[in-house]
């Protein structure tokens, strides 16, 4: 489906490409529960930063192949060998900051699973383990943070994880339906 092929009221951002127009329609909001694809947005958020969201998703299969499924356990165990073949991969985005912060975070995840058990457990009380639904009419209302995020990203940070600002935190918890941002016009905003 083209982005312009549809009559369908949706989110201002979400028919930019037909990947974003799928993103938004399917997956965007939708509440995540396993800590594996928990895991992948928080990695794919924060190799975001200084890029658009659409270079991200271009480059989403490519990060499955490149970091082994996004299996932490792996990752964890990654050693300079692996972030020298993960530089050498044009699929990916080549910043060793954000490469290293991957393997960290795999690390603090699985310190983080022994307190909580699961990623999911620990991730979701930041929202009280329900999605908090919004009441946004247009994109320009969409705030960068909330107290959520913030209290996410200082959170996390002191576990140890890295490229967790409150903004990437932000965009996250939107990713992975920790709060429903589809503006209220959106064909969406009711079914997640």
């Amino acid at each position: 489906m083209s982005p312009a092929n549809d009559s369908l009221n949706r989110c201002g951002w979400g028919d930019v490409s037909d990947l974003m127009l799928r993103y938004h329609n399917e997956e965007w909001g939708v509440p995540v529960h396993d800590d594996r694809a928990l895991f992948e947005m928080l990695i794919l958020q924060g190799a975001q930063a200084g890029l658009s969201w659409d270079t991200i998703l271009n480059k989403r299969d490519n990060y499955r192949r490149a970091f082994d499924g996004f299996d932490y356990e792996k990752i964890a165990r990654y050693r300079e060998s692996d972030i020298e073949r993960l530089m050498g991969d044009p699929g990916i985005v080549r910043n060793r900051l954000k490469i290293e912060a991957t393997i960290v975070n795999a690390g603090a995840l699985l310190k983080l699973r022994e307190e909580f058990g699961t990623f999911d457990a620990y991730i979701w009380r930041f929202v009280g383990g329900r999605p908090k639904r919004n009441s946004f009419r247009h994109l320009r209302e969409l705030p960068a943070r909330t107290p959520e995020s913030d209290a996410m990203s200082q959170d996390l940070k002191r576990r140890g994880f890295n490229f967790v600002g409150p903004t990437i935190c932000y965009a996250f918890m939107q990713s992975v339906g920790m709060g429903n941002d589809h503006e209220m016009t959106c064909f969406r905003y009711n079914a997640v």
